[in-house]
């Protein structure tokens, strides 16, 4: 058994080469293999979001605060608030994010494949994110 308090692991800046705009990590869930089980809690400041990517065995968000929007190649593109639950298929491309006056924090929740829980694709264009939600 393993207990993690909130804030006794520090929070980290991720890679801007696949985020647009301010934010944040705080682990939640880092478990040690054969485990493949990932989870992060993500800040997004107000219009800050991921870039274009995939999960190679799909993705769970779970909204814990303010307003977001999520994308897909289709130009699906939505408003999420807390409570909400999304699920991306494994290999769907798609894209989340804070609402442009909002911020929004998730809870994340993905499988590792080794090492690997995403593959990265080009940054979200300000056209694709500025699509009216439905």
């Amino acid at each position: 058994m393993n207990i993690h308090r909130a804030g006794s692991r520090p929070s980290e800046r991720p890679n801007p080469d696949y985020f647009t705009g301010t934010v944040r990590f705080d682990p939640v869930i880092s478990a040690a293999p054969p485990a493949r089980v990932a989870s992060l809690s993500v800040t997004f400041e107000p219009g800050a979001r991921t870039a274009w990517h995939t999960h190679p065995f799909g993705q769970t968000l779970i909204v814990t605060a303010g307003k977001g929007r999520i994308g897909t190649r289709t130009g699906d593109v939505r408003e999420i608030f807390p409570g909400d639950v999304i699920w991306f298929e494994p290999g769907e491309e798609h894209w989340h994010g804070a609402a442009p006056d909002c911020a929004m924090t998730h809870i994340a929740i993905q499988e590792k494949d080794g090492d690997r829980a995403a593959d990265w694709l080009e940054k979200v264009s300000d056209t694709d994110y500025g699509t009216d939600p439905a």
